[in-house]
């Protein structure tokens, strides 16, 4: 089944912009009905380069309206991540009238000719009347200057409610710092978090601060993001660790000092949850870049070059006194998919295969297995008869693995082609839920305790898959295979 789309891999369920570059996702807010992605983009390029902040809206989170660029360079410098919040209360008197929408960004300068620094990043802020159409930069920007740190960047503001002010999480090397303050101008360095703990293989980036119920309990955490930029000495490329622990509004104070790893893909960078979802909502929500800085540059993507992941709710679980947060696709994904096959009672048997053929491009896979000893099972998504993507799990290693086959003689082939892995203890029992679309496969494991979220570049789209198992029986229940048009 050959596809135009396929020609650009262009995502059907995932933002990505009509054409040039995006990375990470900035200023994820929603206001009177609608969800804001800003982003990261470079509008003259399919290449990093001078950023601007891109701006798209939705209504569902999975189709998106792309707007005119929201955030353009300045005298200040160029534009990079920061968080979006809504000034409900007018603490920052920017509204006399009615709420709006404040984006608190980090503001990129190259001086080349300084002894000191090759740049300087500072905080600013802008403001928008019109639920993000139109925005003004403040006048005295920035709001927040670092005398002796050259990464200071990447603010995550929220308001914090038992004190009544704003809190700022912000990457500053190899740690986050915080910053309160209470009308988003004037800011306070209160503590800061990371010495001696989590992984420091890169930069630390893009931080992220909010708090979670422990599911099936009365309890409730704090869960701090940091992402990790690129360097030679982390293996997988950009990627992102948490922390969970509890915060004060002042001081972050971590339950451990293990590393914590948010996703076991490559593909899973810069993510944060969105501000302001009503209460009666109640869901965290997030959205990453879909992306790893180790080949980002060289996707073969055509005209555009970037895409994000699909929006998760996130969720806290407790694992043998172990806190792991947890990600499942947002429910209004099942909308999107007009026809489903369901495997019912349905059992594989051993050196044996079932397979299934996708009357679309793009599936939800859904499994839930049992049995009582096997070496291996998964499921080969196949695109050529050379070429196919593969999820397994190898009972003896207790490896959970997504390969994926880059067949094109790119330079960065050998990074792309190695195994994404996690280690899962065996059980008799397993839940697998798999999202492809045109250029990605999105892994749920066991109800969102893991994920692995992976690009793939395929030579043709997806016709069938098959469902394979070693060493033993398999037996489906409550599976089913979703597709969509």
């Amino acid at each position: 089944m050959e596809s135009s789309f396929l020609k650009s891999y262009r995502p059907h369920l995932h933002f990505a912009p009509q054409q040039n570059w995006i990375n990470d996702p900035n200023g994820l807010v929603y206001f009177e009905g609608e969800y804001h992605l800003f982003y990261q983009h470079h509008p003259h390029s399919t290449v990093w380069g001078p950023m601007h902040w891109g701006h798209a809206v939705s209504t569902d989170l999975i189709h998106w309206e792309e707007l005119e660029i929201a955030l353009y360079p300045d005298e200040q410098g160029t534009i990079f991540s920061g968080s979006a919040v809504i000034d409900w209360n007018n603490t920052s008197g920017l509204f006399p009238d009615e709420p709006g929408m404040v984006a608190i960004y980090t503001t990129h300068l190259e001086t080349p000719d300084s002894p000191n620094s090759p740049y300087v990043q500072s905080q600013c802020i802008a403001y928008s009347h019109d639920r993000g159409r139109t925005w003004t930069k403040y006048e005295h920007n920035p709001v927040l200057r670092s005398a002796d740190r050259k990464d200071f960047r990447d603010p995550k503001v929220f308001w914090y409610r038992p004190k009544g002010y704003w809190v700022m999480a912000l990457a500053t090397g190899q740690s986050i710092s915080f910053y309160t303050s209470s009308n988003l101008l004037d800011w306070k360095l209160v503590s800061e978090f990371g010495a001696g703990i989590g992984c420091h293989e890169g930069v630390w980036e893009c931080p992220d601060l909010f708090r979670l119920p422990v599911e099936g309990t009365e309890a409730s955490k704090w869960v701090l993001l940091v992402s990790i930029g690129d360097s030679p000495e982390l293996y997988h490329g950009s990627r992102t660790q948490y922390f969970t622990g509890s915060f004060d509004g002042r001081q972050f104070m971590p339950d451990h000092s293990n590393i914590q790893w948010l996703d076991y893909g490559r593909d899973n960078y810069a993510g944060v949850s969105f501000s302001d979802i009503p209460q009666s909502d109640g869901r965290r929500i997030y959205m990453a870049w879909m992306n790893n800085w180790r080949y980002a540059h060289q996707l073969p993507t055509g005209s555009w070059r970037g895409s994000m992941t699909l929006p998760r709710v996130l969720s806290l679980r407790s694992i043998k006194d172990k806190m792991v947060l947890c990600q499942r696709p947002v429910a209004e994904l099942d909308r999107h998919f007009t026809s489903k096959t369901k495997l019912r009672s349905l059992s594989v048997a051993d050196g044996q295969a079932y397979e299934v053929d996708l009357p679309a491009s793009i599936a939800d896979i859904n499994l839930h297995l049992q049995h009582d000893g096997i070496e291996e099972f998964g499921v080969i998504i196949h695109h050529t008869a050379d070429q196919q993507t593969t999820v397994s799990y190898n009972s003896g290693s207790e490896l959970l693995s997504v390969k994926r086959q880059l067949t094109e003689d790119a330079e960065y082939a050998l990074m792309f082609n190695r195994p994404q892995q996690i280690h899962i203890p065996s059980s008799s029992h397993f839940g697998l839920r798999i999202v492809l679309d045109a250029s990605s496969v999105e892994v749920f494991i066991n109800d969102g305790l893991y994920s692995i979220t992976s690009l793939i570049f395929p030579d043709k789209t997806c016709e069938r898959i098959s469902i394979y198992t070693r060493g033993g029986d398999i037996r489906l229940y409550d599976s089913y295979i979703a597709a969509a048009p």
